[in-house]
């Protein structure tokens, strides 16, 4: 191990290279453009990963949105274009009967005037259960959210968005504490919060919503049972997706749906959308891999070839060194060491040159708002540059072992005759 590192034989390695330096730049260019290509192919692959997972930053993706619409069949002598609602006893049902769900979530909602003292305005009132702050990304910034007492008493408080303080309030007064009415019912604001989701940045609307207590929402405003939309959170091994066809076939039982009804219950599957992206990503690193390597390739083939002509170019050399007792194994071991040390210094050179340009691409993107990036932080990981590491080692000992194979198969008397 310790001839690895004998100070000769570097001397002469680093000698051999900078004999012919115009020949030993043109033949490591070719690893390192291969190597520069992979690194920002995989870098931009990494940001655009990153850039679409902070769209999803705070929401419970694991999940799926269900709820009514027209029935499209007869079933069970009910018509056609029947219009039906969900109730809060499927919330039950579905937590009774599908197993592996973590949240089941109901909701209700309607636009409509919103006083605070003088100022009033047309905003969207939604009744959720406490658990709904962990499916959505609502960030708190003052007071609290919706907890089960609030449930179980039917307490008339609200959350409001950061929004409407802006449109109800003057400048300075306080809001928790505050009350608001609601189709003239008095509200008690016991928080307020800010929409962190990409649509709550884009979208002042979304930041100027009311939470009220979903059981009071339903007895306010006189929804009895009635529930407009399911958010399902599934557990953390399990599927939305999978999950999703047995709660469908579920309330389709439950409300007399025919089977066959494709359209009465409509659904978003949020799950299915991210796992989509999460294909996405892995194709688009999996093309990155396979270009840089593809050029890689023909940069190694340069090497393989320029240490064939430096062998037939040092015949003579070899010959002699032969014939002075050095062994197979030595002037092998000089070859590969040769072509490995080419192939890992012109490919750290790319990586190296690689980073510089994402520094400056990270500088620029920082200085950018991040809602309107599709990239953020393109960036090449550890794990990433020790296989790349692993893959020039590998493609260097490729490259010299045909050659260093060659070297060792010249007989010496015929070397040292060679003109």
């Amino acid at each position: 191990m310790n001839s690895l590192f004998h100070r000769d034989l570097w001397v002469e390695i680093l000698s051999s290279l900078k004999s012919n330096g115009a020949r030993t730049f043109v033949t490591a260019f070719g690893v390192f453009w291969g190597i520069f290509i992979m690194v920002l192919l995989l870098s931009a692959a990494s940001g655009f990963e990153t850039g679409i997972k902070s769209k999803f930053k705070g929401i419970a993706t694991n999940s799926i949105f269900i709820w009514t619409q027209k029935t499209s069949l007869e079933y069970k002598g009910m018509p056609r274009n029947r219009w039906y609602h969900f109730d809060i006893q499927d919330a039950q049902a579905i937590k009774d009967n599908i197993k592996g769900l973590r949240i089941v979530s109901p909701q209700n909602n309607f636009t409509t005037e919103i006083k605070h003292i003088t100022k009033e305005g047309s905003f969207k009132v939604e009744g959720n259960a406490p658990e709904f702050l962990g499916q959505k990304a609502l960030k708190l910034t003052q007071g609290r959210f919706i907890n089960q007492k609030d449930i179980d008493q039917k307490r008339k408080i609200a959350i409001i968005g950061w929004g409407l303080i802006d449109e109800l309030y003057e400048k300075g007064e306080d809001v928790i504490g505050s009350f608001i009415k609601i189709k003239g019912v008095n509200f008690k604001v016991v928080g307020v919060f800010k929409d962190t989701s990409i649509n709550g940045q884009k979208n002042i609307r979304a930041q100027q919503n009311v939470h009220i207590p979903f059981n009071t929402f339903s007895q306010v405003f006189n929804f009895g049972d009635r529930v407009n939309y399911f958010f399902i959170t599934a557990d953390d091994d399990q599927s939305a997706t999978e999950l999703k066809n047995k709660i469908i076939t579920l309330l389709q039982t439950r409300h007399k749906i025919n089977p066959k009804d494709k359209r009465a219950i409509g659904n978003f599957d949020l799950n299915e959308q991210f796992e989509k992206f999460n294909m996405l990503f892995a194709t688009l690193k999996i093309v990155s891999f396979f270009v840089g390597i593809m050029i890689l390739i023909s940069g190694v083939i340069g090497i393989s070839n320029i240490m064939l002509i430096v062998i037939k170019e040092r015949t003579k050399e070899i010959g002699i060194r032969r014939a002075l007792g050095a062994t197979p194994m030595v002037i092998k071991k000089q070859i590969i060491l040769e072509s490995v040390f080419l192939t890992i210094l012109s490919g750290m050179a790319g990586v190296s040159f690689a980073s510089l340009i994402l520094f400056f691409v990270n500088l620029k993107i920082d200085s950018m708002d991040p809602v309107d990036l599709m990239i953020l932080n393109p960036i090449i990981n550890l794990p990433t540059l020790f296989t790349i590491f692993i893959i020039l080692v590998f493609f260097g000992l490729l490259a010299g072992l045909i050659p260093a194979n060659k070297a060792v198969k010249m007989k010496p008397i015929n070397a040292i005759r060679t003109e």
